[in-house]
């Protein structure tokens, strides 16, 4: 039997995946392009130059990171900001 608390945390989960289906998004395909290119391994981005593990999971997940660590990243790898994020515009867009 679901209780009051299991229905609220299930209709936000649903809310959740209905709002970042309906969203254009910015991924982080190119990081990881560059990254491999640049022969510079995760290890490295955390131990040697002080990005977090939590910016790596979220660059991993496709997650928002700030702009400064983006500047940090583009800084580390000597690269542009497009070679570090895309933007994938919704195809349901109305723009």
């Amino acid at each position: 039997m679901f209780t009051i608390y299991s229905i609220v945390i299930i209709l936000t989960i649903v809310n959740i995946i209905t709002i970042n289906d309906n969203w254009s998004m910015i991924i982080y395909d190119p990081f990881w392009r560059t990254i491999k290119a640049k022969n510079v391994s995760t290890y490295a981005l955390i131990n040697k130059f002080g990005i977090s593990s939590a910016t790596i999971d979220r660059l991993r997940k496709n997650e928002g990171i700030s702009t400064s660590k983006i500047d940090d990243l583009c800084r580390i790898l000597d690269c542009k900001v497009e070679d570090v994020i895309c933007y994938v515009p919704d195809e349901n867009s109305k723009n």
